[in-house]
């Protein structure tokens, strides 16, 4: 039987049965946190403000734009310039791009050879992601060799990464902007070489709505967007308490990610956020805003909470941390000297 979906219960219940009962009561306690959860409203902006003739509704949208950066570090933005014919089609190809066999995808290098699956750095249950994802780089999307015999897969990804890069920028223009810079500072250090498209599949999880789709984590470049579907399952963190995000059909996601918050100064706050499994399958596409890799990251403010680091520097320690310890630590390793309280918040928010 050919299947197309990764063998992700096998693994999952090869390190569930290598955990201890204690292990798993801690899980227990680690997924439900002791809180009742709550389905969010994201902060809903209409982008259609930034075209206005009107100046003093350009400012109004961008200063909801700068608040739900501040106070959530996540928001929704409709009228965004994405048509629904383009999400639409995205949203077909990737479908079948997901169902091509397991084998097929895991070893015919498809798309940079980018095809991930699972996590194979866990150790434990509460480590693995049960998911699928293809992580392409800008830099090969246009490509025709990375396609193989999706060849008409190209030319949507492309349109869709275009459009994606083009709102990325406009909305770090303007949360830039807020902060008295120049709209061109974030273009100076953005760099398409770093920037890629995440095409994920969560496929439909027989075993447990308490298993992650995706583990908890903050996304390490400058801004994140995210186009989803109708099944739900993202969970962000928010007043030390995980909340639901109820999907909305005309809108796209938006998130600060963990060097924005670094160069804002803690303006901008990059939330740890989640996706839970489901018993229906769900897709969903990231764009992720990134700098060059030897881009210094410095505070845009004083006095700066954290030391200056490349995006190079940062991803190597998070790679190292998740190696070590099993999960990401994140800002809290760049801190300076003087911030003890800050980081006493940052491990009681973050874990």
């Amino acid at each position: 039987m050919i299947y197309s979906s990764p063998p992700l219960l096998d693994h999952y219940g090869a390190l569930l049965r290598h955990s201890s009962t204690a292990f798993q009561k801690t899980q227990e306690c680690h997924f439900n946190n002791g809180v009742v959860m709550e389905e969010c409203q994201l902060p809903l902006i209409d982008l259609s403000g930034l075209k206005s003739h009107d100046m003093w509704e350009q400012a109004e949208c961008a200063r909801a734009i700068s608040k739900a950066s501040s106070e959530w570090g996540f928001f929704q933005v409709v009228n965004h310039g994405i048509s629904p014919e383009l999400v639409k089609r995205m949203r077909e190809h990737q479908m079948k791009l997901f169902e091509a066999p397991f084998e097929h995808k895991a070893t015919s290098r498809l798309l940079n050879n980018s095809y991930r699956w699972g996590t194979p750095t866990a150790t434990r249950p509460n480590q693995f992601s049960w998911s699928e994802a293809f992580h392409i780089p800008l830099t090969k999307i246009s490509d025709e060799s990375c396609y193989g015999e999706f060849s008409s897969l190209r030319e949507v990804t492309e349109e869709f990464a275009a459009a994606m890069s083009n709102l990325a920028k406009l909305l770090a223009g303007i949360l830039v902007e807020n902060l008295g810079h120049r709209r061109q500072v974030l273009e100076d250090i953005c760099d398409e070489s770093t920037c890629f498209l995440r095409l994920n599949h969560y496929p439909a999880c027989p075993v447990s709505s308490e298993i992650f789709g995706l583990v908890p984590h903050t996304d390490s470049g400058f801004l994140t967007i995210l186009c989803q579907d109708q099944v739900g399952g993202l969970q962000l963190m928010k007043d030390f308490k995980w909340v639901s995000v109820k999907p909305n059909q005309e809108a796209l996601i938006v998130n600060v990610g963990d060097l924005f918050q670094a160069w804002s100064n803690d303006v901008y706050k990059s939330v740890e956020h989640r996706v839970m499994a489901n018993k229906m399958d769900r897709y969903s596409v990231a764009y992720f805003l990134c700098p060059s890799y030897d881009s210094l990251i410095g505070s845009s403010r004083e006095p700066s909470i954290y030391r200056d680091f490349t995006f190079r520097e940062y991803r190597m320690q998070v790679q190292e941390d998740v190696k070590k310890i099993g999960h990401k630590v994140g800002l809290s390793r760049f801190l300076l000297p003087d911030q003890n309280m800050h980081t006493r918040v940052i491990q009681r928010q973050f874990g």
